[in-house]
């Protein structure tokens, strides 16, 4: 089948949504770190595979346009697929987030932090995406002690050797993110290690089997609606996640809008940018944990610095968020999303955890400490699991913005 890389060729197999480039760029979002399953095809056009779909998306300046690939059958090649409009514009709504109004959100966190205010302008449109909680963690896993473009490359190799081919577009095969029970398998360690996945492929193989044995992909979904400390340790109890990311997995992929994903990026960051005082030369758990309560917590002041357990912080007059210590519900919080993403006023139901994943835009800016952390962590959601009637998601927090702030100079 051919690439279809504008709505010009085919106009009848695209479809479109409303949605400025303030509110979502493409070019910075697919590219950031936070998932693996896209490139860009053609100047504009970012080709990828969605919930068991190829699709083809690409902007102007005030639409998303979309196309999605048929499946082949039986080896036959997949014939052109009209979009289920209704199904497919709620699949990227959800997967992008497109019911949080970010500028909104840049305006609250550009009041809130001046280092976010200088470099926002710059860029726009740079959300976390709502991944599926599978793909996310098996992804991430394979994110130590790596690269954005290895990653990428291994979770190829990974989808080629164990996932279901959907089609071929341009002589390119495309394929599903393999079952847990196919990675699962006697023999999946060491073909994963055949494929270059080295000390990866027994925790890729190991926590395949694990959730298998265990609560199953439905019950690893289901952690969406438990509290983030009950799904952080579910998540570090597997092989091969550790703090960050069991973080990155709750930030990217079970509704954790708390989360903070800490590496030694953030760690150099939270120094360096935030005025942090904290013991020792290294990441220790500790350090870990004491990073994470900071910078859910907006500085109170000018030029107030952050330091861990000082109690500064907190709702300045105005913004859209406040904190309270882990555990402990505020006035208008649902109880399953009690703590650090908490809110204290009334405020729409919010998915998004802010722009966290402004980890790798393009190659004219210098952003190695970004794409550095972007290859471990990044923010999501993916799926249409929507909140208890008359409850909401945790409020964005301005953790969101970390890379954005900090790694664009």
């Amino acid at each position: 089948m051919k690439l279809r890389d504008s709505p010009s060729a085919c106009p009848s197999l695209w479809r479109s949504l409303p949605c400025p480039p303030a509110e979502l760029r493409l070019d910075l979002v697919l590219s950031s770190g936070q998932t693996f399953r896209w490139w860009e095809s053609s100047p504009g056009a970012w080709t990828g595979v969605l919930g068991g779909r190829v699709w083809t998306l690409r902007q102007d300046p005030d639409r998303l346009w979309y196309t999605v690939y048929g499946e082949e059958e039986d080896g036959r090649p997949a014939e052109a697929a009209k979009p289920d409009g209704a199904e497919t514009d709620q699949i990227l709504r959800d997967y992008f987030q497109l019911d949080v109004g970010l500028p909104a959100l840049y305006c609250a966190w550009g009041a809130a932090d001046p280092l976010f205010r200088k470099v926002a302008d710059d860029f726009p449109g740079v959300r976390v995406l709502r991944q599926d909680p599978v793909e996310c963690l098996l992804s991430f896993i394979c994110t130590s002690n790596n690269h954005i473009s290895r990653i990428t490359a291994m979770i190829e190799r990974l989808c080629q050797a164990f996932g279901r081919r959907l089609c071929r577009l341009d002589a390119r095969p495309f394929h599903a993110f393999p079952s847990l029970s196919a990675l699962a398998g006697a023999d999946a360690e060491a073909r994963l290690r055949a494929l270059g996945f080295g000390y990866r492929a027994k925790f890729v193989s190991g926590s395949a089997r694990a959730i298998v044995e265990g609560l199953g992909a439905e019950g690893l979904r289901r952690l969406r609606a438990a509290p983030y400390a009950e799904a952080r340790r579910v998540l570090c109890a597997l092989p091969g996640v550790g703090a960050k990311v069991a973080d990155c997995v709750c930030l990217m992929a079970l509704d954790k809008a708390e989360a903070v994903p800490v590496d030694t990026h953030v760690w150099r960051i939270a120094r360096q940018r935030y005025g942090a005082v904290l013991g020792g030369r290294s990441l220790t758990p500790r350090a870990h944990q004491e990073i994470g309560h900071l910078l859910r917590r907006p500085p109170q002041g000018p030029g107030a610095s952050r330091q861990p357990g000082s109690g500064v912080g907190g709702p300045r007059p105005g913004q859209l968020w406040g904190r309270a210590p882990l555990g402990t519900p505020q006035e208008g919080q649902s109880p399953r999303i009690s703590g650090w993403g908490g809110i204290t006023a009334p405020a729409p139901s919010l998915g998004c955890a802010g722009v966290w994943a402004a980890a790798c835009p393009p190659p004219t800016v210098c952003l190695r400490e970004a794409a550095a952390l972007g290859s471990e962590a990044g923010g999501g959601n993916q799926g249409c699991v929507q909140p208890p009637p008359g409850q909401s998601r945790a409020e964005p927090s301005s953790v969101g913005l970390l890379p954005l702030l900090q790694a664009i100079k």
